[in-house]
């Protein structure tokens, strides 16, 4: 599965598209790195900006993003009916596919010490990356605004920052960087220009006055309109959908006689939660996600994308799985895709009968072989995502430093158990492929030699995968005991590629 990391910076911009196009423009020059959703609100004088890429490279474009608002907006001139307390006022990374939400909270924690030290912006936590428990709160980190904060940052020993100096930038203010869940931006405009009347009803509906558990919310008046509106974010729409808050601002707005007069979404969000909309207004029965002929289409689509090309641009990635440990697995289950392919191009042919059962036999094991390898390229990744969690656990005290070099060690010698398993089943596949190429359809010769070469790099590059991982090991019988093993194992891997070798060249001579 591909790693991809969300970012939604909000930007305290919403009135000069020059502004936000150069922003944009940054992101986009990142390789790697696809935008979403760009969105701007002059009233509230924000912009949201959506992209989605690796964790790496996500991380640099919200940086280069960071560092283009620093260029160009200034806090001393802003205004807006939105809270905000800096030029890039937050930014949340959220996992999508192939990443937990603490490896989100690591990227928060990496990018705002960049942004730190190198912009010189205080930078504050929040959500699940929050140091603090009341910064998980994000309207807690930001109360006072900006030209609140401005002066308690200075005076106030609880809003010094996570990170950078206890001062304001003295342009682009302080930024908040975090993790969390996906997020829906969900806004209702009642048939009033009565501001007061859509803060009550954010009063009411928002968890921190006894509300919805994962709804927050603001009363704003929308004077271009001529209307007030109920801005909410709902942190996690599993569990507080959109229909429920809609239900309960609707039955709220009842009691003053406000009609709803529309609702919008910001930016993006889940199909599922609009799914769940539809699910509940219209009364659906049995309904599956799977009959949206979209699903269906992006199912197909997807299957292609997560095949070779899928692989390797994984591999081709910035991040360090999956890597050389998967590739091996992966010349292994082409060594016995290729084995398989010359016994089926030869099976049922009559000159190859006297061979034919052998080769079946010799069929059923390549096509084994090819499914545990298949297998190993996730594992190897898996492995070594479990050795990169071991070395993130927490080393303040003697026994969190024990602790963490324990699981260190343990993770690391799952990771040796892997390329081992490589080695084994591809110096089983010589054997197979040796077979191949001595009974199989002479026409199939250079591709039995291919199989020799990609079960040969398999077990090459496995042998490579142990030996360095054997380097971090503090057990010396485990480290004498495997690299005995791995030696023999490679020893036996090319003894049998040479002779394979030296069959297909005689062929090949004398066809």
């Amino acid at each position: 599965m591909a790693k991809i990391v969300e970012c939604v910076p909000n930007f305290s911009e919403g009135r000069r598209p020059e502004v936000i196009e150069a922003i944009v423009g940054e992101i986009k020059s990142v390789p790697g790195v696809m935008l979403l959703d760009k969105e701007m609100d002059a009233d509230h004088n924000r912009a949201v900006i959506t992209f989605v890429g690796g964790p790496d490279e996500v991380k640099l474009a919200a940086f280069k993003a960071i560092s283009k608002a620093t260029e160009l907006i200034d806090m001393n001139k802003h205004t807006g009916e939105h809270p905000r307390m800096g030029a890039t006022d937050v930014v949340p990374f959220i996992p999508i596919s192939g990443v937990t939400n603490q490896d989100c909270v690591v990227l928060a924690e990496q990018l705002a010490k960049e942004v730190a030290e190198k912009l010189q912006i205080p930078i504050y936590l929040y959500e699940s990356a929050a140091k603090r428990p009341e910064r998980v709160n994000l309207a807690a980190v930001r109360k006072g605004e900006y030209e609140g904060l401005k002066v308690e940052i200075e005076t106030n020993p609880d809003r010094k920052p996570d990170f950078g100096p206890s001062r304001m930038h003295p342009t682009a203010g302080a930024t908040a960087i975090g993790a969390r869940m996906p997020l829906i931006a969900f806004n209702v405009y009642l048939g009033t220009s009565y501001v007061g009347i859509a803060k009550k009803i954010a009063r009411v509906i928002r968890f921190s006055g006894g509300g919805l558990r994962y709804c927050k919310a603001l009363g704003f008046e929308i004077k271009e309109r001529g209307l007030a509106q109920i801005s909410m974010n709902l942190v996690n729409y599993r569990k507080t959908p959109i229909f429920r808050v809609f239900e309960m601002i609707k039955s709220e707005a009842e009691r003053y006689g406000v009609p709803i007069i529309s609702s919008e979404i910001v930016g993006l969000t889940p199909q599922d939660a609009l799914l769940d909309v539809a699910d509940y207004y219209l009364k659906l029965e049995n309904f599956k996600k799977e009959q949206v002929l979209e699903n269906k289409l992006m199912t197909f689509a997807g299957g292609e994308k997560e095949g070779l090309e899928g692989f390797i641009d994984q591999v081709a990635s910035s991040s360090p799985a999956p890597g050389g440990g998967s590739v091996s697995a992966a010349a292994g289950a082409l060594a016995s895709a290729l084995s398989s392919m010359v016994c089926r191009l030869t099976i049922g042919k009559k000159r190859f009968k006297d061979v034919e059962d052998e080769l079946k036999q010799i069929l059923e094991k390549a096509e084994v072989i090819k499914k545990q390898m298949r297998e190993f390229i996730i594992k190897d990744a898996e492995s070594f995502d479990r050795v990169m969690n071991a070395f993130k656990l927490p080393k303040y005290t003697d026994e969190e430093k024990e602790k963490r070099n324990a699981a260190v060690q343990e993770a690391t010698k799952g990771a040796i158990g892997v390329p081992l398993q490589v080695m084994e089943e591809a110096l089983e596949s010589l054997g197979i492929i040796k077979v191949v190429a001595e009974k199989g359809n002479p026409n199939m010769i250079s591709d039995a030699g291919v199989s020799s070469l990609m079960a040969r790099t398999a077990a090459e590059g496995a042998y490579l995968n142990v030996r360095i991982n054997l380097n971090s090991i503090e057990d010396q019988d485990f480290v004498t005991n495997t690299r005995q093993k791995a030696d023999r194992l490679k020893h036996e891997a090319l003894n049998l590629a040479n002779e394979i070798e030296r069959i297909v060249e005689q062929k090949l001579t004398q066809p």
